[in-house]
């Protein structure tokens, strides 16, 4: 047995799922075999669209340094490119990953944080499973924050590819109170995710996520003391702060890897990704792939398919299975914490017409 590649990326096409606020991918043809002899199309997309690449200017103006922050063109062409890992995280729906679930990874893939200076960390959080146009798999994922962030830097990883929406938790993107372009989404109870975290969890635990929040529970110097280093280079602290603080350290990120990570699974591998040489671009849409000894594949871990938008799918109970458990800390009830019944569950549950 000799070395493979194993593809870590979700397919792109304009069905394609994409960020909340993000266009749809348009793809014309140009030319057909039928009527030219050849095949050529367009596409225009926001290059932040399936697994991609995220540089610098993307959310900031200024990187830790005092630099202009850069963009895709001026990262070294191996920036997101080396030896890796494949941790795999164990985190409950919603929730925010913290240094001790990586600090936890790490020991069940039987790697010290110590050797991870300048390696390509690579997350499975098992949100890749669900990747779809949803709200399960935009609104409530698990995701980063500063904590764990910092935690990158101490650690010195050159790369972090992450199998979620983003580097951030919802929540400390747009999708909630963050940011000039925030949109505080409704969720699946018809309130705004925000009032469905405090509901769930408690306005305090909800104030990590909110500069102002976290002020008013916690005081501006606790504030300061977690976001300061953000505030200080003119960033709101609680918008994108894992994006930040990697980014404007020179650790790049990746976002929505899929494919088969899960036959690389706590696994170390050689990880490949080349963004486009895209001048002053923000990212790139990118091919992530793991070169692997065959051997070292995890067994009984069959291709992926894809069946996002639902093609393929038979009902939602399919769905349902692959997602994360609810967290222990929740203040509902198991039962109307799902995201939604399954049809079939719904209609068992309807109450009877009566007979005329």
């Amino acid at each position: 047995m000799g070395k493979v590649f194993v593809d870590l990326t979700h397919p792109f096409g304009a069905e394609i799922p994409r960020w909340p606020y993000f266009d749809k991918p348009f793809i014309e043809g140009k030319h057909s075999m039928a009527k030219g002899g050849v095949l050529t199309q367009y596409v225009g997309c926001t290059q932040h669209t399936g697994t991609h690449c995220d540089a610098p200017r993307h959310v900031m103006e200024v990187e830790f340094d005092g630099r202009r922050a850069r963009y895709t063109h001026e990262m070294p062409v191996d920036a997101y490119t080396g030896d890796a890992v494949c941790l795999d995280i164990k985190i409950e729906r919603w929730g925010l990953i913290m240094p001790e679930h990586l600090e936890d990874a790490c020991k069940r893939a039987n790697i010290k944080p110590s050797e991870l200076k300048g390696m390509v960390l690579c997350l499975n959080t098992g949100m890749h499973r669900l990747f779809d146009d949803s709200k399960e798999y935009y609104h409530y994922s698990c995701g980063t924050g500063v904590d764990a962030a910092k935690w990158f830097v101490e650690k010195g990883v050159k790369c972090v590819a992450m199998d979620m929406q983003a580097l951030d938790h919802p929540l400390h993107t747009a999708m909630g109170e963050n940011g000039m372009t925030r949109m505080n989404l409704l969720g699946a109870t018809g309130q705004p995710i925000i009032e469905e975290y405090k509901q769930e969890f408690g306005e305090e635990a909800y104030a990590i996520f909110n500069k102002f929040d976290y002020i008013k529970y916690y005081g501006e110097e606790a504030y300061l003391e977690k976001y300061g280093d953000l505030e200080a280079i003119g960033c709101w602290g609680t918008w994108e702060p894992c994006h930040k603080t990697m980014l404007g350290n020179g650790i790049v990120g990746i976002e929505n890897l899929g494919g088969d990570l899960d036959k690389v699974t706590n696994k170390r591998f050689r990880f490949y990704c080349f963004p486009l040489r895209w001048y002053m671009g923000d990212g790139s849409m990118a091919r992530c792939v793991a070169e692997i000894d065959e051997k070292d594949i995890n067994k009984g871990v069959k291709d992926r398919t894809y069946m996002y938008c639902g093609v393929g799918a038979e009902d939602r109970d399919i769905f349902l299975k692959k997602a994360l458990p609810v967290s222990k800390k929740s203040k509902l009830k198991t039962k109307t914490n799902k995201i939604a019944p399954s049809y079939a569950a719904a209609k068992k549950a309807a109450p009877k017409k009566k007979a005329k």
